[in-house]
């Protein structure tokens, strides 16, 4: 592997020393000035075709208000000069030819329209759904009902998204889903990555970008594709910054707050954020069971469980970061980020046990409470030098995370008969189960464009990581401590992961794109269960290949084909086979034997004038992982694990159209429909599972006046299947109106979540000797009210800010469950 990569990066090398020995067909400069004869830095500079005003180049001019253009081939061009304050300018005609091949324009001068941002307010307002050519956009924002919400909530009423019973992701109907913050993987998966995305605020958040067959530059994690959850920043001079505070109210209170502040002169730009979150919650989740003799299919007993989980916490965040441009052309910057997560999860449960007659046998009354801290600490740090005005740029970044989470859990069981009379002394488990993560990332990025529009892209990255988990448990007997060895158990997992991708893209014809790219991952994996002396290794190496081709018949049809080869390995944690209750008869278990899974992703979409989108798509999946539950019918106990069980096919379409009605109201509406089947062997058992689903997502965007909007949004799930659970429909509405205030910088928003109460979600279990049902109802329905303040005082900056590289490990991180 080693002699892989490094053939890699001498050929990338090779590649970035040749580009820069090419010579140049053309270049050029020019300066701008506004009227009163100043520089004016940082204007934004387009170079556009002369015959069709297509953007060829873009630029930044430096602070003397100087710009160029260089390897420009031959053509005519205009130049367009924008700059905030100012109206927009363009120069004269210019011809770069084999004669004149360098090119000074005349100096152009920009009308002042505004001093600064402080003394003009912009409230331009972004649609709520945008349509590109490899993914989906949700503007946050555009959404009044969005406000007092989390990141979780913001996701569930998301087009093609959909959050499970347990807090976990799916995408157009498939789990395995990869969700990243800022362009970085959040290494948090499972349950974890849910009380992580409820402990973010919405007010922290910008954009969420849905992309289903992502390419070869993104790691080739994620059986369902990519969610990347851009976060709130700011790219001018000056400074800048928002405040923000939402109280919500459901059976219980909850609190959202958070401020930003963002500030940059000359070659410095720092920028910070810190947020604050009050959580408070309920659910009711009632289980029936029946137990069921393996060989004879007869009924043993029957189990009967209503469970009240109550839980409580706060949520810290903070972010500070610099960058620092040392020349025009190289930028370094660090970013620090960190969260605390305390918090308490509580349940009791009242289990009752009948003959398979449903005559009462014996009661339980279990309680349950876990004190949970979780905590995090990440630094990148990243480097970017653009070698010239083509583009080509060559990135570095070096991530470093710790993850640090203490969970102590209490669980005490009462015994009694079918009159109430207790039966036994009651038992007592106390657990103690600390976890500890360290991830290191580095990866470098190569861009360069060619002639003719096409691109060549490169990259590597490395990844090391490796958690330490010491469950132990205790029983108390008598009044002593005991060690449980049987529930104890001290696992430590090492992963390695080396990456090399290249991509091109070129226009095939002026109505054909073409996109090809080629993935290599090396993992190396190691397990030890230092409890039991059982180890584990696991050493391979898989492509991934992606295409992508557009085809544009006229100005109103487009049409597209991709295809994505992707992984998904498993979760950290679900390595991990130490326990953890929820009562004495009902617990989940990780499984170290687990495999990754690989799927084959095909998707034809149609768009037609650029507002109707429609997609066909098929994946197939090997190996996947999913829940399965396996039974103890003598003592009663199920417990739910991970397991390789099947292999999937999953075929649909999905129709999505959005855009202005009136000039009072706007629309988007997402339709999907698709077919899961689930084939394999579980616990022993040949099992074949298909169901078809239908997923409603209706948003309608009002506005009164100049200042006053308003919104009227749901989402409608039918039937379906999720791995071996039968779901059945649920679905919710929302509504919320909005006000600006403070000559528009700030805002006031008013929303009631779940107007109707229907987020019910109700499903069954039947294979094998299996058979069981579920209903869980949580805190879905609170009415919020929200409060946004912006300030500044600058100019526009269009340099981009860096999100840093550590990739798909933070996905498969478990915190604070």
């Amino acid at each position: 592997m080693r002699k892989i990569l490094t053939m890699l990066a001498v050929a990338l090398t090779t590649i970035s020393f040749t580009s820069i020995a090419q010579t140049v067909t053309g270049k050029i400069t020019g300066t701008v000035i506004d009227g009163s004869t100043k520089t004016i830095e940082a204007a934004t500079i387009t170079l556009l075709n002369a015959t069709d005003s297509a953007v060829v180049k873009l630029s930044v001019a430096d602070k003397t208000g100087k710009y160029e253009f260089e390897g420009i081939p031959e053509g005519k061009y205009l130049v367009a000069i924008s700059a905030i304050g100012h109206t927009k300018g363009y120069s004269e005609l210019v011809e770069i030819s084999s004669t004149n091949n360098s090119v000074n324009l005349k100096t152009i001068e920009l009308v002042p329209q505004a001093k600064s941002l402080s003394a003009v307010v912009i409230t331009t307002k972004k649609p709520l759904i945008e349509q590109k050519i490899d993914r989906m956009v949700v503007n946050v924002d555009a959404a009044v009902t969005n406000v007092g919400t989390s990141a979780l909530e913001v996701l569930e009423k998301s087009p093609g998204i959909t959050v499970d019973k347990d807090g976990k992701i799916s995408l157009k109907g498939k789990p395995g889903v990869q969700v990243f913050i800022d362009g970085r993987p959040s290494y948090l998966s499972g349950a974890d990555l849910a009380n992580y995305l409820q402990s973010l605020s919405s007010s922290q958040l910008d954009q969420i970008e849905i992309m289903t067959n992502p390419p070869a530059k993104y790691e080739a994690s994620g059986n369902s594709g990519i969610i990347n959850i851009k976060t709130k920043k700011t790219k001018q001079f000056g400074y800048s910054g928002s405040i923000s505070s939402t109280i919500s109210q459901a059976r219980y209170t909850r609190l959202n707050e958070s401020v930003t502040f963002n500030y940059r002169k000359n070659k410095v730009n720092v920028f910070s954020s810190l947020g604050y979150n009050k959580r408070n919650s309920y659910q009711n989740l009632d289980i029936q069971r029946k137990f069921i003799e393996a060989g004879t299919k007869d009924i043993k007993s029957h189990f009967d469980q209503e469970s009240r989980i109550r839980e409580t916490g706060e949520s810290f965040y903070g972010k500070l970061g610099m960058d620092y441009s040392i020349s025009k052309k190289t930028t370094l910057g660090v970013v620090l980020n960190g969260f605390y997560n305390p918090g308490i999860f509580s349940n009791t449960s009242d289990v009752l046990i009948s003959d398979p007659n449903k005559n009462l046998l014996s009661q339980t009354l279990a309680s349950t409470s876990n004190d949970k801290k979780w905590k995090n600490f990440s630094t990148n740090l990243n480097f970017r030098h653009v070698f010239d005005s083509t583009g080509k740029e060559l990135t570095a970044d070096v991530d470093y995370l710790v993850y640090s989470s203490r969970n102590s859990q209490d669980l005490i069981n009462a015994y009694y008969d079918d009159k109430g009379i207790p039966t036994m002394k009651a038992d007592t488990l106390f657990g103690n189960l600390p976890q500890d993560i360290n991830i290191m990332t580095a990866k470098m990025d190569y861009l360069h464009p060619l002639k003719k529009g096409a691109k060549f892209e490169a990259g590597i990255k490395t990844s090391f990581v490796k958690t330490d988990n010491n469950a132990i448990y205790d029983s108390l007997n008598y009044g002593v401590r005991v060690r449980d060895i049987g529930r104890s158990n001290y696992f430590i997992y090492e992963e390695n992961v080396n990456a090399a991708y290249v991509n091109y893209s070129k226009p095939l014809s002026k109505k054909v794109f073409a996109q090809f790219g080629l993935r290599l991952e090396n993992t190396n994996a190691k397990g030890n269960q230092v409890t039991t002396g059982e180890e584990f290794n696991r050493n391979y190496t898989q492509l991934f290949p992606t295409a992508y081709f557009q085809y544009k018949a006229n100005e109103k049809n487009n049409f597209g084909l991709n295809y994505g080869r992707r992984i998904n390995r498993p979760d950290y944690e679900d390595l991990n086979p130490f326990i953890m209750f929820l009562d004495k008869y009902t617990f989940q278990q990780g499984n170290p034997n687990l495999r990754p899974q690989f799927s084959h992703n095909v998707e034809l979409s149609h768009t037609y004038k650029g507002f109707l989108t429609t997609t066909l798509n098929y994946t197939r999946t090997t190996d996947i992982i999913n829940q399965v539950i396996e039974q103890n019918v003598d003592k009663n106990e199920s417990f739910i694990k991970k397991s390789n069980i099947a292999k999937q096919r999953q075929y649909g379409i999905a129709i999505s159209a959005g855009g202005e009605i009136t000039k009072w109201w706007s629309g988007n509406v997402y339709v999907n429909g698709y077919n899961n089947s689930y084939e394999g062997i579980i616990n022993g058992d040949f099992v074949k599972i298909s169901a078809t689903t239908a997923q409603f997502n209706i948003s309608n965007q009002f506005k009164f006046a100049k200042t006053w909007g308003a919104e009227l949004s749901g989402y409608a799930n039918t039937g379906g299947i999720e791995g071996v659970f039968q779901i059945r429909g649920f679905g919710m509405m929302n509504l919320g109106i909005s006000k600006q205030i403070l000559k528009g910088k700030g805002s006031l928003r008013f929303n009631v979540r779940d107007v109707l109460y229907s987020q019910k979600i109700k499903g069954n279990i039947k294979y094998s000797n299996v058979d069981a049902a579920f209903q869980q109802q949580r805190d879905s329905r609170q009415f919020s009210l929200g409060f946004n303040y912006r300030f500044s005082k600058g100019k526009a900056n269009g340099q981009k800010r860096r999100t840093g590289g550590a990739s798909e490990e933070q996905n498969r991180v478990k915190s604070g469950n």
